[in-house]
């Protein structure tokens, strides 16, 4: 499946892109923190997409970068959560505004964006606290990802995960197994791998159950 399309911007509406690439027209939908992100109508752009593919239709996400993609990703992983709900959420409200309510464990807060009830909030809470951070550019935060980890990277994407994906996964779990790799070089790849295979197993069927 195709990364990103290049082209110009033909229109720009509430959640949703129209994007020309040499004569075909794309309808994507978009956050409109993205489509705030991109330039004006008439201007060349590139957008990171993500296609969703149902019985009923196909439908064009797209992203104005690798990060807004990243945190729709994240946003699937939450039980109840599907991919029009995560374009919802992320249009109403900023990265770094999501990043302090679920760091400070906020319910009131969460429970206030449009698309999340109470029980969708709490397991927000749940899934993502502590697991998105950001960085000196206000952007999520660039994990490990050479060294120890990447035999483990480059296994899982041999497997045929999603490379980004698989990055995001191992450095979620380094998190939470509260270390670095050793400084030899040496990580537990017995250890980290199945975990790692079980997470990216498990966001593989949220997904497909969204659809």
């Amino acid at each position: 499946m195709f990364n990103s399309l290049s082209g110009t911007i033909t229109g720009k509406f509430p959640q949703k892109l129209l994007l020309d690439t040499h004569g075909i027209e794309w309808d994507i939908v978009m956050p409109d923190t993205s489509l705030d992100a991109l330039p004006h109508v008439g201007a060349s752009a590139r957008v990171f997409t993500y296609m969703q593919h149902t019985d009923a239709a196909m439908t064009l996400f797209g992203f104005a970068g690798e990060r807004d993609r990243a945190l729709f990703f994240d946003l699937l992983s939450v039980d109840g959560v599907g991919p029009k709900s995560a374009v919802k959420i992320m249009s109403s409200v900023a990265l770094e505004q999501l990043v302090v309510a679920l760091d400070d464990g906020n319910l009131a807060a969460l429970e206030k964006i449009p698309g999340l009830g109470k029980k969708t909030a709490q397991k927000m809470l749940l899934q993502l606290k502590g697991k998105l951070s950001l960085d000196d550019t206000g952007g999520k935060q660039a994990k490990p990802r050479g060294g120890a980890y990447a035999d483990v990277v480059s296994a899982l994407a041999d497997m045929g995960y999603d490379r980004r994906d698989v990055e995001a996964v191992i450095a979620r779990l380094a998190d939470e197994l509260g270390r670095q790799p050793a400084a030899d070089g040496e990580q537990p790849f017995a250890e980290m791998l199945p975990s790692a295979r079980e997470e990216l197993l498990f966001r593989r069927a949220i997904v497909e159950l969204a659809q």
